[in-house]
């Protein structure tokens, strides 16, 4: 069988590592052979294509990114996009996709499904936000160096008697911010789940510097947004998927930090730092064990899935099910992070 595989969305560790596991054992397992296309859905719509061997694929393992590249392209937002999509993979014989991106890239994977498209998903996002899977791989990678990095702060800001506020990535869901929160020991969370009160927060920052605490640690998502929605944190400018550009959050609270309560307040943002450099021991097994059961999935023509993580269990779930709702943070997760804030 002729297999195609497209990596489509925001980059993240654990890319590569899917690529190697669905070419390796679908070529030395099952003797199926393997074309790539670059860019997403924009390489299929252009048939910009590489083929995919067990040779060219060594040694990626640990690389981060994706061999593939990777674009936003969305093919219902183009003249013509998917009837090109379906011409490619017509003209290119290939029978089946490995799709492997978010909820825009496996949203499109789901419409063309229903269009007869023979493909099966695999979860990516470091958001961590596609329902039917416990985690997604690049989270865990997400994770750890942002919680590297809020290590770090902790010692120029006990040093500098300063408020230090670190930004990271998560558009609708807090998952980074309360994990990397939780394990640097954060003072206050704030995530799009949870509008926050801006007068609280300096309140709980006014707190801990009156009980001794010379120094504070805001954690905050990009999609977080206060109660009254006083403060600004969208450009109005939308993405190919009709999402709002975020960002400017983590400034916007470094001004209004210092200015409620007087402490020398420091912003840093992470952002695509996030995204880059090598997979954790964790997202590279997880990415590996997604790889082998989509293409396992194919083997079996059973299309239409994604994979997806239950429990220790890799299992296959309809596409429906991971790009109908959005995974956000359990309310029993984040009450236990607020125990120790402020």
């Amino acid at each position: 069988m002729r297999i195609g595989i497209l990596t489509g969305g925001g980059d993240c560790p654990g890319l590569n590592a899917v690529i190697r596991a669905v070419v390796r054992k679908g070529e030395l397992i099952h003797g199926h052979n393997f074309m790539g296309f670059r860019a997403g859905w924009r390489g299929v719509i252009e048939c910009d294509t590489v083929e995919l061997t067990v040779s060219n694929t060594r040694g990626i393992l640990h690389r981060g990114g994706t061999i593939l590249g990777t674009s936003r392209t969305n093919p219902y937002q183009q003249d013509d996009g998917v009837t090109r999509v379906l011409d490619t993979l017509r003209r290119e014989r290939v029978e089946a996709l490995v799709v492997i991106g978010g909820e825009d890239t496996l949203g499109v994977a789901r419409k063309l499904a229903a269009d007869g498209v023979n493909l099966v998903g695999v979860p990516k996002t470091i958001d961590n936000d596609l329902s039917a899977t416990d985690f997604t791989f690049g989270f865990n990678t997400a994770v750890q160096i942002a919680t590297d990095a809020i290590d770090r702060l902790h010692t120029t800001a006990e040093s500098h008697d300063r408020v230090m506020v670190v930004e990271v990535m998560g558009r609708h869901a807090g998952w980074i911010a309360t994990y990397a929160g939780m394990a640097g020991g954060a003072d206050v969370i704030l995530i799009p789940e949870e509008p926050f009160d801006i007068d609280e927060v300096c309140e709980r920052i006014r707190h801990r510097h009156q009980r001794g605490a010379g120094f504070s640690i805001v954690v905050v998502a990009e999609g977080a947004v206060p109660a009254e929605g006083t403060l600004t944190t969208q450009t109005g400018e939308v993405d190919a998927f009709g999402h709002m550009r975020l960002g400017g959050i983590g400034n916007q609270l470094q001004d209004e930090i210092e200015q409620r309560t007087g402490f020398e307040t420091r912003v840093t943002i992470l952002g695509h730092v996030l995204r880059g450099g090598t997979p954790t021991a964790y997202d590279r097994v997880l990415a590996t064990r997604f790889g082998v059961e989509a293409v396992d999935a194919i083997e079996e023509r059973d299309f239409g899935k994604m994979v997806a993580l239950r429990g220790l269990d890799i299992v296959r779930v309809p596409l429906e099910a991971a790009v109908t709702e959005l995974k956000t943070v359990d309310d029993r997760l984040f009450d236990a992070a607020a125990v120790f804030f402020g």
